[in-house]
């Protein structure tokens, strides 16, 4: 990605060990009973029979899921007290989400969904794009997806949740209703080469079942997969897309996932 326009990018010489190691990232994350844990999780720490009555599983198999979880460090294990009864309160494990776990999930399939790399066991492209798909539904509940590739908000995950959504750089001196979580995406100060939110950088739109991207006259522009958005102008937009707004160190890359709609060299119309 960000090689230019339509284009895939093509991994060589992979470590065998890598391979393995995201084949079986993959293996935990294909399970939705697990991707339900993980979000009952990102409401708080819970214990094993609490999480087994929320996916309406056994204790035995809930155990085995998280067990599962936890070899990917995604989840983590603490002491604590289950409710109280007639007899008292008694201690449980508690599980509860690593901070940025779900944010790095997104992020980690995100990167590698456009790869095209085949296994002996099968074609680990198809499966990446099987898991996405799967996260996207059970984590992101279908919420189209920025991820922030650069900069202090690396990692940040910036749903858009509304059919029009502008982007910019946070202003301190701007009314409250300037940056509206429901309609604002807002970047940190230190993305200088990106427009203030009171005058957005860019605005993303729904429309016909897809998304565009306008660069509103931004004063250091937009780019799209390396090639630049001329000034409001909507250009479309696809899963696996990678802009940046602005230029130099203080730009900020972004990773467009766009849920249901088909992505790399399938996506109807990518690059025009």
């Amino acid at each position: 990605m960000g090689g230019g326009e339509g284009k895939e990018t093509v991994i060589a010489g992979v470590d065998p060990d890598f391979i393995e190691d995201l084949s079986g990232y993959l293996d935990v994350l294909s399970s939705s009973a697990r991707l339900r844990i993980l979000k009952l999780l990102e409401k708080g720490p819970k214990d094993a029979r609490t999480l087994a009555a929320g996916i309406d599983t056994s204790y035995e198999n809930t155990k085995k899921h998280l067990d599962r979880l936890l070899t990917i460090g995604v989840i983590r294990k603490e002491a604590g007290f289950g409710r109280e009864t007639s007899r008292g309160v008694h201690p449980v494990w508690n599980y509860a989400l690593v901070p940025g776990s779900l944010e790095g999930i997104v992020r980690t399939l995100g990167l590698f969904g456009n790869l095209q790399v085949t296994l002996s066991r099968g074609d680990l492209a198809d499966r990446l794009q099987e898991v996405r798909g799967q996260v996207s539904r059970e984590v992101l509940e279908g919420a189209a997806v920025l991820v922030v590739l650069s900069g202090p908000d690396e990692g940040k995950i910036l749903r858009m949740e509304r059919p029009v959504v502008a982007i910019g750089r946070e202003d301190p001196g701007a009314p409250l209703t300037a940056a509206d979580p429901a309609t604002a995406l807002v970047l940190s100060g230190h993305y200088q080469a990106v427009s203030r939110i009171t005058r957005p950088h860019g605005r993303f739109t729904r429309a016909g079942g897809g998304w565009q991207y306008e660069d509103t006259a931004s004063s250091s522009g937009s780019r799209r997969n390396g090639g630049p958005v001329e000034p409001r102008k909507p250009v479309a937009i696809h899963d696996g897309d990678e802009l940046e707004l602005g230029q130099g160190p203080r730009a900020a890359r972004l990773l467009v996932m766009l849920p249901g709609i088909a992505t790399g060299k399938d996506a109807p119309g990518r690059g025009q």
